[in-house]
């Protein structure tokens, strides 16, 4: 007898749950980029309501979860969001120096693999990619780099690189004394610059992982990928 089942129905209803957790999840993400209300924010107790029995903390990138002690919005950037705990562990500053560093690094990185695609050293030549770049330089030339990076890397925290004594002189994490511009004598335009700056650093750490694995996976510059795209074989 008709039992009532009916596969097509129960397919679409998958497929619009699927789209809904989907959307749910984007937001949650994007919402790590969402502007601040004021600049600089002081500690503040988050507005708070009820939805579905949660208590919900609106101004969090995860609403549901618990603001970690640590992050008490006096950063810039910071929405309260440390699923792992991290700021639990380790000193706060020293996590914050980490995050930029690691930000402005990507975004020289980014734009280096799009520049790759488009200019060359005369005395080298471009491989398929910019990742099949790495591969041309010179053993020797790598080992340039890589001391190079890590004397400027000594010299700029006058050799202090852990959490207890990185900071012992009460320099602000992420200030290396390098301003030459003079962006810093305004105290609300360094305020709303350093929001800039964490926000632009978390995109370009996804972009560039993104540029990276789309390389990676197509063997076709990120350039000409966009210009002329071929679906990846099976």
């Amino acid at each position: 007898g008709d039992v009532g089942f009916d596969p097509i129905s129960v397919s679409r209803s998958s497929f619009t749950m699927y789209r809904a957790v989907l959307a749910a999840a984007c937001v949650a993400a994007a919402s790590a980029f969402a502007p601040m209300t004021a600049l600089p924010r002081t500690a503040a107790r988050a507005a708070v309501s009820k939805v579905g029995g949660l208590r919900m903390q609106e101004d969090l990138a995860v609403p549901f979860l618990e603001r970690p002690p640590a992050l008490d919005g006096s950063l810039a950037g910071d929405v309260g969001f440390d699923p792992v705990g991290f700021s639990n562990y380790f000193d706060i500053k020293w996590l914050r120096e980490a995050e930029l560093k690691h930000g402005r690094v990507c975004m020289l990185a980014w734009t280096g693999m799009i520049a790759q695609e488009v200019a060359c050293l005369p005395q080298f030549s471009n491989g398929a990619t910019p990742i099949d770049d790495f591969f041309v330089v010179p053993a020797a030339g790598l080992w340039q780099v890589f001391f190079a990076i890590g004397s400027v890397e000594f010299a700029t925290n006058k050799f202090k690189l852990t959490p207890g004594d990185m900071f012992s002189e009460g320099r602000e994490a992420g200030d290396l004394g390098f301003d030459p511009l003079g962006f810093g004598k305004n105290p609300a335009a360094l305020a709303r610059r350093r929001l800039v700056e964490v926000k632009n650093g978390r995109l370009a750490m996804i972009a560039f992982s993104g540029v990276l694995h789309q390389q990676l996976l197509t063997k076709q510059g990120t350039l000409e990928q966009l210009a002329n795209f071929k679906a990846i074989a099976n």
